[in-house]
């Protein structure tokens, strides 16, 4: 069989370029559909996706001959990894290319929360001058919990340290990781010193609905919540309800339980979501500027280079 690639999403030109210098054959297609893949995908050995549908056993066991999936992105949890790691299927992805997107747009979304932009906005254009209402905090002195410290963890974390801020963090799969940026420390120190709680981990079995009405009860402090990992992973009306209690005193999230219309719409929690003025939303473009669509490729392409023949 020729040595063949199939693209299934919208990739930056750089990975598609560099597997044809490497001697790949590479078949860009990405308006194709699931369906339209599993009737071809026993042609290749590899195939790139972003986000478009999930890898699963059945599309794995429709390619025997494939020996990599190159996930534009971080996470993997739109792939059936166990069942790719039966298969010896690498698995290649790209934390690197987006972590400066992640940790920018974290940081963002703190600055905004702790300084009332989005409400300050809104009401100077409905003729309201409120600057007492909107007194904001300082950032310097306050310290950021962040849960998980790989690639996107860390990058909050520098970015954080010209503010002037005490940053700990909990690594449940990592031990010696103190640094410059961060200091490691037991998820009991989380919860008892946090004013800010930053998740950088992945969907797994175990980190699903981890932060919960019982996770949250445990802060000691009222805290600013950020979510730039996945919706999944937090349970939406318990930060919601948090909120309510004076445990949150605002959100961001980037993501969300369910995500796009209409789904995100039928959700029992969406109209209070929608209404509170505690949160700011944005539409799961943390790890998406222009500059990460391009260095994500860059860097899939270099490990489909170090792939062995």
């Amino acid at each position: 069989m020729s040595r063949r690639i199939l693209i299934v999403d919208d990739l930056h030109p750089a990975f598609k370029d560099k597997a044809i210098e490497l001697g790949y054959e590479v078949d860009d297609k990405p308006l194709i559909t699931r369906a339209e893949t599993m009737a071809v995908i026993d042609q290749y050995i590899g195939i790139a996706v972003r986000t478009k549908f999930k890898i699963d056993r059945e599309l794995m066991e429709a390619a025997p001959a494939l020996k990599f999936i190159a996930r534009a992105g971080a996470g993997l949890d739109n792939i059936d990894e166990n069942f790719a790691r039966e298969r010896n299927i690498a698995l290649l992805n790209a934390p690197e290319g987006n972590m400066d997107a992640v940790g920018e747009h974290a940081t963002g979304l703190l600055l905004s929360l702790m300084n009332n932009f989005r409400n300050a906005d809104i009401q100077i254009r409905n003729g309201i001058w409120d600057r007492e209402g909107n007194r904001g905090y300082e950032l310097k002195g306050k310290t950021v919990g962040i849960i998980g410290y790989g690639f996107m963890g860390k990058s909050f974390a520098k970015k954080l340290s010209g503010f002037e801020v005490n940053v700990i963090a909990y690594d449940k799969y990592k031990t010696g990781f103190s640094d410059a940026y961060a200091k490691e420390v037991s998820m009991e120190e989380i919860v008892k010193h946090s004013d800010v709680l930053s998740l950088h981990i992945p969907l797994t079995s175990e980190t699903r609905q981890m932060v919960n009405e019982e996770y949250l009860f445990h802060f000691r402090k009222p805290i600013f919540f950020i979510n730039t990992a996945r919706g999944e992973v937090v349970n939406t009306q318990a930060v919601l309800n948090a909120i309510q209690n004076h445990k949150i005193i605002g959100a961001g999230l980037d993501v969300l339980e369910a995500e796009k219309f209409p789904a995100l719409a039928t959700q029992d929690w969406y109209a209070e979501l929608k209404s509170s003025g505690k949160l700011i939303l944005t539409p799961h473009v943390g790890g998406w500027t222009f500059e990460s669509y391009r260095k994500i490729s860059e860097v899939l392409a270099a490990k489909l280079a170090a792939l062995p023949s």
